[in-house]
């Protein structure tokens, strides 16, 4: 079994044992709430973005919540791109709930989007935790521009390549009086294998399937962009953790990033 056939078990496993009610109030807080599930530093970002009447995507886009949440610019059309089909169902559920029609849901691998979407997006976000799923970034990034209109832009926010050389809280090599030890490698090329399931989704569960994920260095990222054609625009870095813990945050380390790029108009 190859590792991204694994990684759809292990996603779907997951979701069929995840908490009690949880995603099921996605569509009640985006009939109340101005963007909500989306991280300040993107909302900064799109509120300055034009994305009335644009057709956006959102690849790896888990159960909606975000691609739903950036409907509200009043974009044209929405499509979001994963590979658990579970989790895409929730995502429709909520969607029909909050009386969205214009958001659709598809399950793939992101490598595998055939060419009908091809040069058909003016904006492709990827949010937290998306592109570590991805061994190698090139072919990744690659479909990204063939997706995006010339013109449009992608947009990426993720956790810093810095984060993984922190120990986490729960990891043997923490040490909350010395939050200044890095406990691994910047460049670290094996894979990360959990068996333990996805603790912010689940409950505790004897997980049958593994996640197998990778690091990717700011040069990798920035370099395979470069390779297709897209043209950087913006570089942020923030001092601030997006997902797997806050003891770090305003530590002086960079935590998380958001990145801009556009595909060239000719």
């Amino acid at each position: 079994m190859d590792y991204i056939t694994e990684n759809k078990a292990a996603w779907e496993e997951a979701f069929a044992h995840r908490q009690p009610h949880w995603g099921e109030e996605v569509a009640e807080r985006l009939q109340h709430e101005h963007l909500p599930f989306l991280d300040p530093a993107i909302v900064h970002q799109v509120e300055g973005l034009d994305l009335k009447d644009k057709v956006i995507a959102q690849f790896c886009c888990n159960n909606g919540r975000e691609l739903l949440s950036l409907m509200q610019l009043g974009a044209a059309k929405g499509v979001g791109f994963d590979i658990a089909t579970n989790i895409l169902d929730q995502a429709r559920q909520q969607a029909q709930a909050a009386h969205i029609t214009n958001c659709d849901f598809v399950a793939m691998n992101i490598l595998d989007i055939p060419e009908t979407y091809h040069q058909q997006f003016d904006f492709i976000i990827f949010t937290i935790g998306a592109i570590t799923w991805f061994k190698d970034l090139g072919p990744l990034f690659e479909k990204v521009a063939a997706c995006l209109k010339p013109g449009g832009q992608l947009l990426l926010h993720d956790f810093h390549p810095f984060m993984n050389m922190l120990p986490l809280p729960d990891e043997a090599g923490f040490n909350a009086q010395d939050l200044h030890h890095l406990a691994y490698p910047y460049f670290n090329q094996a894979p990360f294998i959990e068996d333990e399931g996805m603790s912010y989704m689940s409950e505790h569960y004897h997980a049958q399937n593994r996640f197998t994920s990778f690091a990717h260095p700011t040069t990798a990222i920035i370099n395979h962009l470069i390779a297709t054609g897209l043209r950087l625009s913006q570089f942020d870095e923030y001092d601030y953790d997006v997902g797997l813990s806050n003891v770090y945050d305003g530590c002086g380390y960079p935590l998380s990033f958001l990145l801009m790029a556009e595909k060239p108009a000719n």
